[in-house]
């Protein structure tokens, strides 16, 4: 059954005034943001999974809370120039959305890539308002990027472009403002260069401003893997409420950077074999398995293409071209890649294939046709903003040990890591089933993560 249909067939009482609710809020939006087709995606899967919740609560609507949450707080965008290794003058344009903090600071990755614009940061900071309160962690939502793409560029070119973002950024974030980490194009490098010159801007030594750092410097134990590992934690959940495993499945991961790599290894660990990896480029399959160790040298180490991993595995396949991964047959897909890397069609093909669950690992990776392919299909699926909240989860574990401190080591942030994703999916669960709709995730978790952040909004008045 789709999630709409589900939806609408739910005991809901005032079903028709909720529902009118949200088709104005929904109409509003899209007046408001024309053209930017994944933040509306984005909204449209929050309010129709919030109808049951309007029906029976209608101080939300009384307060119209959905109108005001649509609406980020701020939307900052502004130039970034800097000047390349041949002495050019280059200009790329900055983001950051903060889009709520009533239940704490505003907390978000910053994506370097091509693709980021308006519509991208709000859709992926909109979404960060209920994955950071699934984390019961004292964190709001924002996020942030540039069009800036990292690839191919020297470490001085990309020390230069960090630097002259971070002296606009600057103005906006605060460890008790908004507390920026990395996404996509953003690792330790990257948030290392933001960090110093943030440093030499305000003339003090706030740790807390950035999540992400380097171990040496403020960073945690845990905070490269906790994306991937709380994926696979959540997924492992979820599989076992249906008596199932990862142990001796199957298993397809779309990308290989820091969510895809750990998804991988925890997936390893926990018995499954993984046959099939990808980067921006193409595919890799390998029906003896990934080796992890060529992938993470590959990846991490040399900065090298998947196409290079069957120089020394022959015996493995690459094919050009990404989306094509999904015709892999598997027992279970962890889209950690992209969004919208799995449209109806590539869902359609993993359910004929026989897979049994889909967790998401990156930033909603399914569309909405895919998500109710799944759905129709009785496929246990694990949303992004419950399966992908591992990362900020361990970001805001760091900036705890940054306010007192401290440095915790890796077996005790992994074994919180571990509560911390138990609990996403219990909450979830509990949302499902007291609004008649057992075991959907998707509306568990949007409800979940819904119901603390508009009561906070209550409590705190207009």
């Amino acid at each position: 059954m789709s999630l709409v249909k589900e939806v609408e067939q739910a005991p809901t009482g005032h079903a028709d005034a909720a529902q009118q609710y949200v088709n104005e809020v929904f109409e509003t939006v899209q007046k408001r943001n024309p053209g930017e087709t994944e933040f509306h995606q984005a909204v449209k899967e929050v309010l129709i999974s919030l109808i049951p919740v309007l029906a029976r609560n209608p101080q939300y609507v009384k307060h119209a809370i959905l109108d005001r949450l649509v609406e980020p707080d701020r939307l900052v965008s502004f130039r970034v120039p800097w000047v390349d290794d041949q002495g050019t003058v280059q200009v790329n344009r900055g983001y950051r959305v903060q889009f709520s903090n009533a239940i704490g600071p505003y907390k978000g990755g910053l994506r370097f890539h091509p693709s980021v614009n308006a519509s991208i940061i709000k859709f992926l900071g909109f979404e960060q308002i209920f994955k950071n309160s699934l984390t019961g962690q004292p964190i709001g939502g924002g996020k942030g990027g540039s069009d800036f793409d990292p690839k191919g560029k020297t470490d001085l070119e990309i020390m230069r472009f960090c630097q002259s973002n971070m002296t606009e950024l600057s103005k906006h974030i605060g460890p008790d403002t908004d507390v920026p980490a990395g996404d996509i194009g953003v690792g330790a490098r990257e948030i290392g260069y933001m960090f110093g010159h943030y440093k030499r801007l305000v003339g003090a030594y706030e740790a807390g401003v950035l999540t992400g750092k380097g171990i040496g410097y403020g960073g945690s134990l845990g905070r490269k893997e906790a994306t991937g590992y709380g994926a696979v934690y959540f997924v492992e959940q979820m599989l076992q409420n249906a008596d199932l495993s990862f142990n001796g499945s199957r298993v397809v991961v779309s990308g290989s950077g820091n969510v895809s790599i750990y998804a991988m290894e925890k997936a390893m660990q926990l018995g499954a074999k993984v046959v099939a990896c990808s980067d921006s480029s193409g595919y890799i399959y390998h029906e003896a398995g990934i080796n992890l160790d060529t992938i993470k040298r590959l990846k991490e180490v040399e900065n090298r293409r998947c196409e290079e991993y069957v120089l020394e595995h022959p015996d493995a396949i690459y094919v050009a071209g990404c989306s094509g991964i999904w015709t892999i047959p598997c027992d279970i897909a962890l889209p950690c890649a992209t969004q919208n890397e799995i449209d109806k069609a590539s869902a359609e093909l993993l359910v004929h294939n026989g897979v049994k669950a889909v967790g998401e690992g990156a930033n909603m990776p399914s569309t909405l046709e895919a998500v109710d392919v799944f759905l129709e299909n009785n496929v246990l699926f694990a949303p992004a903003k419950a399966a992908n909240a591992g990362g900020v989860s361990v970001s805001a574990l760091e900036m705890a040990q940054n306010s007192a401190r401290l440095s915790w080591t890796m077996e005790e942030v992994d074994t919180k890591l571990q509560q911390i994703m138990s609990n996403i999916y219990n909450e979830c669960m509990s949302a499902s089933e007291e609004y008649g709709l057992a075991g959907n995730l998707v509306i568990g978790a949007n409800i979940a993560g819904f119901v603390k952040v508009a009561d906070a909004m209550i409590a705190q008045g207009v």
